[in-house]
């Protein structure tokens, strides 16, 4: 697919949304839909969720939205049985005040802090550091159909490196390597996304390590 465009600052400002919030009888949370269109990249049953973090997004005549947590929103994600069936991440039709998640408060950081690491930049248990993508969009790993990868496991990368591309309303951004989390030069342990997946802000796209002792390595071309 043709890159028709490509901005050089991967941070995008795609419009935003808060979901509603609702009290249920058993004092969970109810997080509602703030309009209608089709909702994913939800965050999985356990997950930790508080005021103003992502929760997915919701496509609207086209046009991505980040969806938020409403202030008062704090809980663990479980599944209700209100819930359609399947994963609660999959892409689904959505209506005005809709059911989008369901939170336990009664269960939140004391109860789970293992489940806090998908929320922010940080270790994994492998000891590798994660980039995550800077908005929502389409993921892509090479610049056309046929192109060589940006990058590949085993590389090794700089701030500064393309190593994606995510496209916003055909739109089409670099995303570049760096953060204040991250080494400045890192080797590729695992690609999270696949090309062409569909991915909110936040979401891992790449597991790297330190590789600042590999001086010796270049950097795969940009």
């Amino acid at each position: 697919m043709p890159v028709k465009n490509f901005a050089l600052d991967a941070r995008l400002t795609p419009p935003v949304l808060r979901a509603r919030l609702a009290a249920g009888p058993d004092g969970r949370q109810r997080l509602l839909a703030p309009g209608v269109g089709m909702f994913r990249s939800a965050p999985d049953p356990g997950a930790l969720v508080g005021p103003d973090q992502a929760i997915g997004a919701l496509e609207i005549l086209g046009v991505v939205h980040h969806v938020l947590a409403p202030a008062g929103a704090g809980g663990l994600v479980i599944a209700p049985a209100e819930a359609p069936r399947g994963p609660v991440a999959a892409r689904r039709p959505v209506g005005f005040d809709d059911l989008l998640l369901t939170l336990d408060p009664s269960a939140t950081r004391g109860d789970s802090a293992a489940q806090q690491t998908g929320a922010t930049a940080g270790a994994t248990v492998s000891g590798a550091v994660v980039l995550r993508a800077p908005t929502s969009g389409r993921f892509y790993v090479r610049s056309g159909p046929g192109k060589p990868a940006f990058i590949s496991v085993g590389a090794v990368i700089e701030v500064g490196q393309t190593v994606g591309l995510i496209e916003v309303m055909k739109t089409f951004s670099r995303v570049l390597y760096g953060g204040d989390a991250l080494p400045p030069r890192a080797r590729v342990v695992r690609i999270c996304q696949t090309d062409e997946s569909d991915v909110a802000q936040g979401d891992p796209l790449l597991e790297v390590e330190d590789a600042a002792s590999d001086q010796n390595t270049k950097p795969h071309p940009a």
